[in-house]
């Protein structure tokens, strides 16, 4: 399984070229691309979004929220913020689900580093 943050999901959608949309190009043929609730929700959030790419985002999988997610997600971004460091709460809420099901996150927002510097995310790419 491989997380896609919507900074690089924009981009795939968009055309972009990177190594964020290579490696999301290829799970997305392989299968493994999961998505933490928040992407989901900031992707369909686009008014502009074709109802074609919002049946798409609806069928791939979730990463289902786990027990304390919300107690462990407040003390990621309590971490952050002591180190005075920007913590957005959505950035916080992604990675949290993502270090919660132990699952690398496809990064293009360079946001996510402070939580891979506290916490150990795994973002590609490297």
């Amino acid at each position: 399984m491989i997380a896609a943050d919507s900074s690089s999901f924009i981009a795939y959608l968009s055309g972009d070229r990177g190594e964020d949309v290579e490696i999301l190009d290829q799970a997305l043929a392989d299968q493994l691309v999961v998505l933490p609730p928040v992407v989901l929700v900031e992707l369909l959030s686009d008014p502009k979004l074709l109802p074609s790419v919002s049946d798409l985002l609806k069928v791939l999988p979730l990463l289902e929220t786990t027990r304390g997610y919300w107690d462990r997600a407040g003390m990621l971004r309590a971490k952050v913020l002591s180190r005075r460091r920007k913590a957005r709460l959505a950035d916080t809420l992604i990675a949290q689900s993502c270090l919660d099901h132990d699952v690398p996150m496809i990064a293009r927002d360079r946001d996510f580093r402070v939580f891979a510097n506290s916490a150990g995310l795994k973002i590609l790419p490297p």
